[in-house]
């Protein structure tokens, strides 16, 4: 954490209190309704709340008992400190009391004495005792209400004073028996009121000493009392006095006149000592001598107490009293310490205002540490500062005499709401008391680094805020009026207002982007529910400094600039501005998508819209633009957020969900239920310089911090993750009332009346960031660096980007990529740094392979060249992989968690294998390899079951589909039962019909042999798919042991063509599905060859799809009536659904509707179905998009004439779009080289000649840049009309073909 500002300070006498307690320091005050207790400036022990909405009034420390004594109105409250063994220490209420009599009395003043006896002081003096139930020891009713009553440390006296009283009251206590206390007192005349009053404090609690009370009076001197004359009438003789007035004299012939204030106040000797010890163990490393340590240890020697007075001017005196309250005085008992200047405090220059009031109090701690000084300043807050005494009493002049350590302000009641400006410089918070403060951010090396700069009383309901030019300014929307603030000065000044009139209600305001950067002119727009707006043109005063303006004096204003309507407003829910992130918004010459967004509206029924404006000066009107739009499909959100750089958050109606949109591709990036733990209260979103985007999700007494993690489709990783979570219910049992980030990733938050400032830090705990391994390092890693790390490029060796390259066809680089690896890795030592692109040059990564092939392997590094030569490698042998992965066994590579290392040598190794059989394998064999390798690394973490369908797609239009069968029945140790297959998806992907059956035999087979008993009901729809009733007849009449065999083998051999049979077969179908046996009910529906019951039964109670396909392949073809029925109805709406585009294209494949295969890799799948589906929310998750669409695109549209006319549907403008957001998914995917490279090499198709009328039209041959000989002519052959008009049969002779035609099915 870096800074607190824990509450506004009372402005009471007895606000703050201090006691060293259980060895620790406490510093305790009172804010509004609620309590403070601190050790340290930046470290709050609790915040306790009275259930009273009433202010407190005073509060004081037992520093025997670590008790709390508070008090507001009549009632007394009582707080006992628990769990100070379990380093939990808290306090919770142990008695509330009232004062009984007089009624009307109120209590003022509160000091605790010995045997946890509480004084209060009011109307009267009564003396509990709180060690019990609270009762009455003494009572005393005054002529006057006290303004002060203090105990001396050993309980022997009570000191009072009246306000505006010129006579301190002296009570002696004359009896310690709780039944019958007395005391008599006398009374200490002084010339004018006395301002304070102050008992000597002991080294320890228990030691006794003799009672010395310092009272200050208004006539500006200091007294000193005690009791040198036993037998005196009075209780207390004057023992001294110093005139503070004359104890600063002038140093200069100007201060004469000027220095009238004076301030004092006395370091007990006992504190004095501990911070001279301090100094002296602080000093003694120094080698030279010291003057003013040797003038310490003088003036400490002689054990004084010490009065320190400063003057408004900032000078200091420091009189040193020795021997306070012997017996025999001499003058030479009080002696000058020092006379210093320039002590720079911040003192009040006057004390017209009672604001201007300030108390001292001072402490030094045992457990070491300078002199602390805490100042109470009455205008709200407290400062504190620390010091070495010898610096404070160094004659010689110097400017760190105090240093600042903390500053405690704040609010007195509950904040609303908390504004930031554009650059998160300035902040403004609001309470529901209608009272703002603004706070400037500042980074500072030590202390906290937001201040106060100006308070803001406003009594009409403030509705929307806005702050401008780095917090000097602030604009309040009332429900009627607009108001510019001037907030340069302690007090807010109201410059102007302006009343308005709109339709519906006002949502939010904007500031606009402006032409001219922090001129004297800004716009600010509301826009209303109904889409209705006003734009104020905001006249600013000149900067007190400048003089540009030398003719002419701008006077400022706010006026109206002109009014708007946007439309949309039928189903509108709310407008807000975005949050600003990323660059500042500087208008640019034009209004287009480019512009930055400055507003988000979202709908009822969940349409999320950004907004883009720009002024026209010279027409006196804004032009305003709907940048992105996205239907989300959540209904009624309670809450939205926006970002600049087009992100937007959304949570759903009972603020349980959270989901994120990039609203520029229009994809949910992320998505999650946070259920009954917490609703979700607030969004704020923030970026990196680099624009990576963060978001902080408010709950109730939690901040959790999203950052963007780079995309993942190989892993199906998320694209979001919690990288810090923030929590405040250890130190107040307020809820947050509202977060927001500052400059340079900076964190507030506001819970009550006080505001939490968070720092860029990390925990490194958390799993996301555990994984990413970063080096440890004394700094620590703060926000900006992990985030960077999570969503920045990857270095090339990474596994992701090695496996995109993979995908993208770039064999030859991946070889390169490796063997650059394995010559680093030779002479690499952990924690060595290691290049993110190995030394390669970036060329070889967006040059095309067959344009660059070396035919040796070169580094571009000289140094390896040289010792290389003679034994230069050029491809990746399992020689070279194996000695890759010895080494990724024993170190580990930076940017790598465990995991991926582990990937990257699985990679290696099939990069092996691949070069192995690279004459056999083609490119999309290499891909499904890959990614099957990787699947069954990742099989036992991942909820993942299946291969996906896009690695289904790659091995379906593969040419090496028997190297992929015998992989993947090696796989699983050469016994593949169905759960394998449907594992590898090997039945959706094979084409050769005759090995799909053949494969389909194995299959069955291995079902039957799976268990020792041997069961036929395993394999029966297996067998009975493959129409062999006969091989199942054989193996029933095995089953001896199965109660079931007589009856199945009679039945089996019975005719099923035979209608009767069927009936019979169709029976036990029904019957069996009665009993829940659903596979064997499906065999028995094939068995009286009811083909589509047994596809339903598969589909709907099996739930297996791919059984479902392959038992249909295998049944009745690849052109069956049930197999298009099953991919037309089931899987294509299945697959627009979930916006499965890989699904979609290869369902098209098999339908043979190869043009629409192609462009359901680019369009979204409902738009290309005749009754279209209404897509889920996961549909629109960006997992659905995946850059290695792009590349089975550019595949295919060439493959064939039916996919040549696919892609000639495809406009040059959606595709265009569909290659950017591909190159912009390789950017979030950490692989910007790959984007580099497909928007440096694409290339679109020729613009296609016609539309193709007829299917006797222009050749589609004619759209390809380089003719191809592989262009498979597939579309459907054209009937021929003779030259009367009417169909010609085909001709039974022998035609010569014509030349061109010949050449065009050869690509020529």
């Amino acid at each position: 954490m870096r800074a607190v500002l824990p509450g506004k300070p009372r402005r009471k006498l007895q606000a703050v209190c201090t006691g060293y307690w259980d060895d620790r320091r406490l510093i305790a005050y009172i804010t509004g309704n609620a309590f403070v207790i601190l050790t340290a400036p930046n470290f709050i022990l609790q915040t306790i709340y009275d259930d009273d909405d009433e202010y407190l009034d005073a509060i004081a420390i037992d520093e025997a008992t670590g008790k709390i004594a508070t008090c507001t109105g009549s009632t007394i409250r009582v707080y006992k400190p628990y769990g100070q063994g379990e380093d939990a220490l808290k306090w919770s209420l142990q008695h509330s009391f009232s004062i009984i009599e007089p009624a009307s009395d109120s209590a003022t003043t509160l000091s605790w004495g010995v045997a946890e006896e509480l004084l209060v002081g009011g109307v009267g003096l009564t003396l509990y005792s709180t060690s019990d139930t609270p009762s009455t020891v003494w009572k005393q009713q005054l002529a006057n209400p006290l303004k002060l009553a203090n105990f001396s440390y050993d309980s022997a006296y009570i000191a009072s004073t009246g306000k505006y009283d010129r006579l301190a009251k002296i009570w002696r206590r004359l009896s310690f028996g709780s039944d019958d206390t007395r005391f008599d007192f006398s009374y200490l005349p002084h010339p004018a009121t006395v301002t304070s009053i102050h008992w000597r404090r002991p080294y320890h609690v228990e030691q006794t000493i003799e009672n010395v009370l310092y009272t200050i009076c208004a006539d500006n001197v200091v007294r000193i009392w005690a009791a040198t004359d036993p037998h005196g009438l009075q209780i207390l003789q004057l023992w001294a006095q110093i005139d503070l007035r004359e104890s600063i004299q002038p140093r200069g012939p100007a201060l004469k006149e000027s220095s009238n204030i004076r301030f004092a106040f006395i370091i007990d000797s006992r504190d004095f000592m501990l911070a001279t010890e301090h100094a002296v163990q602080e000093k003694t490393s120094a080698e030279d001598e010291d003057h003013a340590l040797a003038h310490l240890v003088e003036v400490a020697n002689r054990n004084p107490e010490v009065c320190i007075v400063f003057d408004e001017a900032s000078h200091m005196s420091a009189w040193g009293l020795e021997n306070v309250g012997c017996k025999a005085r001499q003058t030479a008992n009080i002696f000058n310490v020092a006379h210093v200047d320039s002590v720079g405090l911040g003192l009040p220059k006057d004390l017209d205002d009672e604001a201007a009031y300030i108390q001292f109090y001072n402490f030094c701690n045992k457990s070491g540490g300078g002199l602390n000084l805490l100042i109470h300043h009455f205008d709200g807050k407290i400062e504190l500062f620390e010091s070495n005494v010898a610096d404070l009493f160094d004659p010689s002049p110097r400017a760190d005499r105090f240093v600042a350590k903390g500053i405690w302000t704040g609010h007195t009641s509950s904040i609303k709401k908390i504004v930031r400006n554009v650059s998160g410089r300035a902040v403004v918070s609001r309470t529901d008391g209608n009272e703002s403060i603004i706070w400037k951010h500042m980074d500072h090396e030590n202390g906290t680094s937001v201040f106060r700069q100006s308070i803001i009383t406003e009594q009409e309901h403030i509705h929307r805020i806005c702050v401008m030019r780095k917090g000097n300014f602030v604009i309040f929307l009332h429900h009627k009026r607009i108001s510019l603030w001037d907030t340069r000065s302690f007090r807010g000044q109201l410059l102007a207002s302006c009343d308005y009139e709109v339709i519906g209600k006002p949502l939010c305001i904007l500031m606009l982007p402006e032409l001219v950067k922090e001129g004297p002119v800004a716009h600010v727009a509301t826009i209303t529910s109904k889409m209705r707006g006003i734009v104020w043109e905001v006249q600013l005063p000149q900067r007190r400094e400048s003089t540009a303006q030398t003719n002419g004096y701008h006077e400022t204003c706010i006026r109206e600039f002109c009014r708007f309507d946007l439309g949309y407003s039928d189903d509108l829910s709310y407008v807000l501005p975005v949050d600003p992130a990323g660059s500042p918004p500087v208008i640019s010459g034009f209004l287009d998508t480019f512009a930055r967004d400055i507003a988000i509206s979202y709908t009822h029924s969940g349409v999320l819209r950004s907004w883009t404006a720009r002024i026209d000066l010279g027409a006196k009107k804004v032009d305003w633009l709907q940048t992105c739009s996205v239907d989300t499909g959540i209904c009624e959100p309670a809450l939205a957020s926006g970002s600049s750089i087009r992100k937007a958050a959304l949570v759903n109606s009972n603020r349980s969900e959270l989901t994120i949109w990039d609203v520029r591709g229009a994809q949910l990036e992320f998505a999650q239920d946070y259920e009954s733990q917490d609703t979700i209260q607030d969004l704020d979103w923030t970026s990196t310089p680099d624009d990576q985007s963060i978001l902080a999700v408010g709950f109730r007494f939690r901040v959790v911090l999203l950052a963007q993690m780079r995309y993942d489709y190989l892993n199906k990783g998320p694209a979001w993750a919690s990288i810090r979570e923030v929590n405040i219910r250890d130190m107040t049992p307020h809820p947050i009332g509202d977060s927001t980030w500052l400059g340079g990733g900076n964190l507030i938050i506001g819970a009550g009346n006080q505001l939490f400032l968070y720092d860029k830090e990390v925990d490194t705990s958390t799993p996301v960031v555990t994984d990413l391994g970063l080096p440890h390092r004394k700094r620590g890693w703060d926000l900006f660096e992990v985030v960077t790390r999570l969503n920045g490029p990857l270095p090339v060796y990474h596994p992701q980007f090695l496996g995109q390259c993979t995908l993208a066809g770039k064999n030859v680089l991946v070889q390169h990529i490796l063997l650059a690896l394995f010559k680093t890795l030779k002479f690499y030592v952990e924690g060595d740094a290691l290049e993110n692109n190995l030394g390669m040059d970036l060329e070889q990564f967006y040059t095309p392979s067959d344009v660059s092939q070396p035919t040796k392997f070169r580094l571009c590094q000289s140094d390896f060249n040289r010792q290389y030569d003679e034994e230069d490698i050029e491809t990746v042998t399992a020689g070279v992989a194996s000695a890759i992965n010895e080494k990724l066994t024993k170190i580990a590579l930076p940017q790598l968690s465990r995991q991926e290392q582990i990937h990257l040598a699985d990679i290696v190794e099939c990069v092996a294998i691949v070069e192995k059989q690279r004459r056999s394998m083609d490119d999309n064999a290499a891909r499904f390899m890959l990614s099957f390798r990787q699947h069954v690394l990742r099989r036992g973490r991942a909820h993942e079951v299946l291969l996906s369908w896009r690695e289904i797609n790659w091995a379906y239009h593969s040419n090496s589909q028997d190297i992929l069968v015998d992989m993947v029945s090696h796989q699983f140790h050469g016994k593949v039962l169905w759960e394998h297959a449907r594992e590898s998806g090997m039945f959706m992907w094979m084409t050769d019909t005759t090995a799909l059956k053949a494969q389909f035999e194995i299959i069955a087979r291995n079902e039957y042999t799976k268990t020792d008993m041997k069961n036929p009901v395993d394999c029966s729809l297996f067998y009975l798919a493959l129409k062999k009733k006969t091989v199942l007849q054989g193996l029933w009449r095995m089953a001896a042991w199965n109660r079931e065999q007589t009856a199945t083998v009679r039945l089996l051999s019975n005719n099923f063509h035979d209608k009767k049979w069927k009936t019979a077969a169709l029976k036990n179908a029904y019957a069996l599905l009665g009993k829940h046996r659903h596979e064997y009910a499906a065999a028995f529906f094939l068995l009286a060859d009811c083909l589509r019951d047994a596809v339903n039964v598969i589909l709907n109670q099996l739930k297996d799809l791919q059984l479902a396909i392959a038992v249909t392949r295998v049944y009745e073809g690849e052109r069956g009536p049930i197999l298009k029925e099953l991919l037309e109805d089931k899987v294509l709406p299945l697959a627009a659904q979930e916006g499965n585009r890989w699904l979609a294209s290869w369902a098209f494949w098999m339908l043979h509707r190869r043009d629409m295969a192609v462009r359901a890799l680019i369009s979204p799948v409902y738009t290309l179905l005749e009754t279209p589906q209404s897509p889920d929310l996961q549909a629109k998750l960006f997992l659905t998009d995946d850059p290695a669409l792009v590349v089975l695109y550019s595949q295919l549209r060439q493959k064939t004439l039916q996919t040549l006319r696919g892609a000639s549907k495809v406009t040059p403008k959606v595709e265009w779009a569909f290659v950017l957001h591909n190159a912009r998914l390789y950017d979030r995917m950490g692989c910007d080289l790959l984007a580099l490279d497909l928007v440096r090499n694409w290339e679109f198709l020729l613009p296609a000649p016609t539309i193709f009328k007829s299917l006797g039209g222009p050749n589609p041959l004619s759209m390809l840049r380089r003719r191809s000989s592989l262009v498979v002519a597939d579309l459907p052959t054209p009937p021929r009309l003779s030259v009367d008009g009417r169909h010609r049969p085909p001709s039974s002779v022998f035609e010569e073909p014509e030349s061109s035609s010949l050449l065009d099915s050869f690509g020529f």
